[in-house]
């Protein structure tokens, strides 16, 4: 629970319609009002929710500040009993008393989609704050995040392969796809249309219909890591690089938008040690919140919004540039961006 410490605030409420425990962790505002999606999944014991917010809010003001955004980070945890029934009566009425617990943060704290919740959700929670992005188009949102955050990913996978490989281009080359969702659908569809060679995998079997209907090729899920490939693209469930599973990866290029891809900070460190440049995670996924920020926060039309999504890859390209200089792994080279914001902010 020391990891609590680092927090600037941290809310645990029991809903008074739903019952279910409400947790909204703000790590920092030191760069502007935090900002975090909103998960509602289940979990063994509402702690266990309390250390998913914690970590997930961290690593939300280091991929604000990486992206130059004016905003800090903060998450929150809708936790679910491993034995509750979600109906639509209990999610409106969790959904309602958090539009209450956001509505009482006076903009401090923002929020958006993330596991268990949608567009259509952040509506409910719109009726109590204006504080919740990402609500269908017509309801003044932006909608689904998916396809701005894959088109980041995009941007960061090619500047991988530039520092790596000499070549920005993904013709010709093997890349395999873990997760096949809104997200990982995208990003398979983008180096398709860029030449590769594409394999996905996702735990869900009926998905792999659909991807060979796209022309995919398919791999297991536990053989994902060590299928033979030039970049690996986690991009479901975080957890999924370890020292136990670093010897198995076969790419030399990681780049995905899985949150929490490691399972402890010395991994990043297994990994270099592997021969294996990996962007991190909270690099390579925030094209969704700079989407999402840049046009409902800070007004920028359609276009610009996108350019500046694109701009993770020079992002990148900088953080990779500085790791090789100062002799680091990307990981330190990107907090030490992060950091040098965060102090600067704060002086």
């Amino acid at each position: 629970m020391s990891q609590a410490f680092a927090h600037e605030e941290v809310v645990v409420r029991r809903g008074s319609r739903s019952g279910l425990p409400l947790i909204v962790a703000i790590h920092s505002r030191t760069l502007g009002p935090a900002v975090g999606g909103c998960r509602l999944r289940r979990y063994d014991t509402w702690q266990d929710g309390l250390a998913d917010a914690l970590r997930l809010s961290e690593a939300m003001t280091y991929k604000a500040a990486v992206a130059g955004l004016d905003f800090g980070g903060g998450k929150t945890v809708i936790a679910l009993g491993k034995d509750t029934e979600l109906t639509a009566d209990l999610r409106r009425a969790a959904l309602e008393d958090l539009g209450e617990l956001i509505a009482s943060l006076q903009g401090s704290y923002r929020t958006g989609p993330d596991i268990g919740t949608g567009p259509d959700d952040m509506v409910v929670l719109r009726r109590f704050s204006p504080y919740a992005h990402c609500a269908p188009v017509e309801h003044g949102g932006t909608g689904d995040s998916g396809g701005p955050t894959a088109t980041g990913v995009l941007a960061a996978l090619h500047a991988g392969a530039r520092h790596v490989f000499g070549d920005a281009s993904c013709t010709g080359r093997t890349v395999v796809v873990s997760g096949f969702g809104s997200v990982g659908s995208g990003v398979a569809a983008g180096l398709a249309a860029d030449g590769a060679h594409v394999v996905v995998s996702d735990v869900d079997p009926l998905r792999k219909k659909a991807a060979s209907a796209s022309g995919y090729r398919w791999v297991e899920p536990g053989h994902a890591l060590s299928a033979p490939a030039d970049i690996f693209v986690p991009a479901a469930v975080g957890g999924v690089l370890s020292k136990a599973t670093v010897p198995r990866l076969a790419a030399p290029l990681v780049v995905g938008p899985a949150n929490n891809q490691l399972t402890e900070e010395s991994v990043a460190d297994a990994l270099a040690e592997h021969g294996v440049v990996w962007i991190p995670d909270y690099v390579a996924s925030a094209g969704g919140i700079v989407y999402a920020l840049s046009r409902e926060s800070e007004h920028y039309g359609h276009e610009a919004a996108q350019k500046r999504v694109e701009g993770i890859g020079a992002t990148v390209s900088h953080i990779l540039d500085l790791a090789r200089s100062n002799g680091v792994t990307p990981q330190r080279a990107a907090r030490q961006i992060a950091e040098a914001r965060l102090v600067s902010a704060a002086s």
